[in-house]
């Protein structure tokens, strides 16, 4: 709950508030954007100017006056404070540049999926090739992969396979990727995970939300319309 102290320390800050406190009819839709305009009603404010002046506190028939006047939006920004802040701005474009900042958050960030590939220590050629195959394809998809050695019978006493081949496999896919998670023993299983490399993830990223682009444009644009 932002203090009247915080507000004055921050007087440019926009904190949007996430439901709305004073719903106009009980057990309504909760808002999840902050009230403007009109829909303030509350008796006075603490009116924040366009570029974070502090105009100090006003009757809110004076601050609806001032946003017409300015051709702006009053925006309730701190709904919890005493009396509530409110800030004159194009609420418009305020909602274009959060789309924006929105687009950009989901751009950076990562979905890793962790995929499986499993193996027994004495594969042969042919066979192997089709995995690592498709431990490639997963790395190009930016996908993470979890290498599993099967041991059965005897072949539990003979480690030294299951490490050979996922040395021999790392190896294979090190232009893609690189070992995240050295070999470890697990019960009858050897376990290695191979990650891609932070720069293949970034160019697939990029090539995935370069078409996202123009529809989040479209979709922002038509909500500042």
């Amino acid at each position: 709950m932002p203090s009247e102290a915080s507000v004055r320390a921050a007087p440019g800050a926009i904190v949007v508030s996430g439901a709305d406190h004073r719903p106009e009819e009980q057990g309504g839709a909760i808002s999840v954007e902050p009230r403007i305009n009109d829909r303030i009603r509350v008796p006075e404010v603490r009116l924040v100017g366009p570029n974070g002046e502090q105009v100090g506190i006003v009757r809110i028939e004076d601050a609806l006056r001032l946003a017409v006047e300015a051709d702006l939006d009053l925006v309730e920004v701190a709904p919890m404070a005493k009396p509530p802040v409110c800030k004159l701005m194009d609420f418009g474009k305020f909602k274009y540049e959060a789309a924006q900042k929105e687009r950009e958050s989901r751009r950076n960030q990562v979905h890793t999926v962790i995929k499986e590939m499993k193996l027994r220590p004495k594969i042969d050629q042919h066979d192997y090739e089709t995995k690592k195959g498709h431990v490639e394809r997963f790395l190009k998809a930016g996908d993470k992969v979890k290498i599993t050695i099967m041991f059965r019978g005897r072949e539990q006493s003979r480690p030294e396979l299951g490490l050979r081949l996922l040395a021999k496999l790392a190896d294979d896919v090190a232009e893609l990727g690189f070992v995240e998670a050295t070999p470890k023993q697990d019960g009858r299983n050897m376990l290695m995970v191979i990650a891609p490399h932070r720069r293949k993830v970034d160019a697939i990223r990029a090539r995935a939300t370069a078409s996202a682009d123009d529809v989040t444009d479209d979709v922002a644009e038509a909500e500042t319309a």
